[in-house]
């Protein structure tokens, strides 16, 4: 099974990863970075094969010094990497031509459980493994069930097929009237513009798809029958891109896209779906903000799960983002054993806000093949949400929904407010349980 990085190196423009002198406005809300090493040679003791995958050149040596590098990523940088710079660590393009694939990479850094080999020794699998070196950081490499460990590192539950689940559960290909879109609500479209991702969740909605081809990356000729559906249906407002991961696009690539987009006039809104700001938060360079901001009303959807993906890293990257004008929403799946309690979802949102996300989806997990494991009671999403509601700002609550399974779209769920009604007046409980009287009347009582 391969899966091919989208880098399209020969087609960038020249100054792709180059900026202009002086200090990142972000780095005055972060940690100091490190200062940089000089060394450009890849490590030969933890993956001796990754010197083919680098790139060198002065493009990328001295863009990624100027992005921070928290204290616990130079510590494992220092230990599995210790032959790479600080510079090529965060060079995104390093990041993704180091992923961590197999299992004999990931024995290296990670104590791996019977469970987890087993599932790797498995081919029945449904996703590929795929982990960032900087991801990979932020595991836990003695506790298997470490909560972002458990997201990105197979088990053998994931061989089991409980009862409802499917491999497309929201019915996404009866609803596609081309290849790569999904037209399911009136006025907009999801574009699904790539099947890679740097770093793929075992709870991947799309695992069906995505990491499994083995002929060359998505092209321009592969967006054309998509793009011509949008131009000649005119109720297409919003266009959400996704995948995959947008974001694994080259600059020139992705442009390329926006630009075509833009140029559909009644097109209003382009949204992007992204988890890239967490696992790979190199990626988000000057060059690619300056780019995004020439094709605003630009939105972007990010996928949170946890608090401890808050990182200096991801919040140089979230403010990149946010300092360039894009509204920037989290979208976060509710996971067994994961972030299912109501403190952990707290830390959370709290934490999003802080970057400046608004935490905008609460999503109980799909129920795709293998999934059993990840999914808990709806009432656990109910309880969540009324643990915050009250207990926090409206800002960091966000919307609890299940996106129903063959293809009914997504479906808010709240808590029970309220309790009834006494003649014309509503009753309604409040966060702490006490009852309240609205005098529901809609104006019929008024002037008597």
């Amino acid at each position: 099974m391969k899966d091919n990085v989208c880098l399209d190196k020969d087609t960038e423009p020249p100054d792709e990863e180059t900026e202009p002198p002086g200090k990142d406005p972000c780095l005055s809300s972060i940690p100091p970075i490190i200062s940089a090493s000089s060394s450009v040679t890849l490590t030969s003791l933890l993956f001796p094969d990754s010197k083919k995958n680098h790139r060198t050149g002065p493009r990328h040596e001295h863009s990624g010094a100027r992005f921070t590098i928290s204290p616990r990523s130079e510590a494992f940088r220092k230990k599995f990497f210790p032959e790479v710079s600080i510079s090529d660590w965060n060079d995104w393009h390093w990041q993704l031509g180091n992923r961590i694939r197999t299992r004999e990479m990931l024995s290296r850094i990670l104590r791996l459980s019977k469970s987890e080999l087993g599932a790797l020794l498995n081919r029945r699998t449904p996703l590929p493994v795929s982990v960032t070196p900087y991801y990979a950081g932020l595991l836990d490499a003695d506790n298997p069930l470490q909560a972002l460990r458990r997201t990105v590192i197979p088990v053998e539950s994931e061989c089991m097929h409980a009862r409802g689940e499917d491999d497309d559960p929201l019915n996404e290909e009866k609803d596609s009237p081309v290849p790569g879109l999904v037209h399911r609500y009136p006025d907009r479209v999801l574009f699904l513009v790539t099947d890679f991702c740097s770093t793929y969740c075992r709870y991947c909605t799309r695992s069906r798809m995505v990491g499994k081809r083995s002929e060359d990356c998505l092209s321009r000729g592969n967006w054309e029958p998509a793009l011509r559906y949008i131009e000649k249906n005119a109720q297409i407002r919003d266009v959400l891109l996704s995948g995959g991961d947008p974001l694994t696009l080259s600059n020139h690539r992705l442009e390329w896209l926006l630009s075509r987009l833009r140029r559909i006039s009644h097109v209003e809104l382009i949204r992007i779906g992204t988890k890239v700001p967490v696992v790979l938060p190199q990626r988000i360079t000057p060059a690619l903000t300056r780019m995004l901001k020439r094709y605003h009303p630009l939105w972007m959807s990010i996928h949170f799960t946890h608090p401890d993906e808050l990182t200096p890293e991801t919040r140089h990257a979230c403010g990149r983002l946010a300092d360039a004008g894009i509204p920037l929403g989290s979208q976060t799946v509710l996971l067994a054993g994961v972030n299912d309690d109501v403190e952990i979802m707290k830390r959370l949102v709290h934490g999003l806000l802080q970057l400046r996300v608004k935490p905008y989806y609460l999503y109980q997990c799909d129920p795709i093949s293998g999934s059993f494991h990840f999914r808990t009671p709806v009432q656990t999403g109910l309880d969540i949400i009324r643990g915050l509601r009250g207990h926090t700002t409206g800002y960091a609550v966000p919307t609890y929904v299940i996106d129903a399974p063959g293809g009914g779209g997504k479906i808010p769920l709240l808590p029970e407010y309220v309790a009834g009604r006494e003649g014309d007046s509503l009753i309604l409980t409040n966060y702490e349980g006490k009852a309240f009287r609205y005098p529901d009347c809609g104006g019929s009582g008024a002037g008597n």
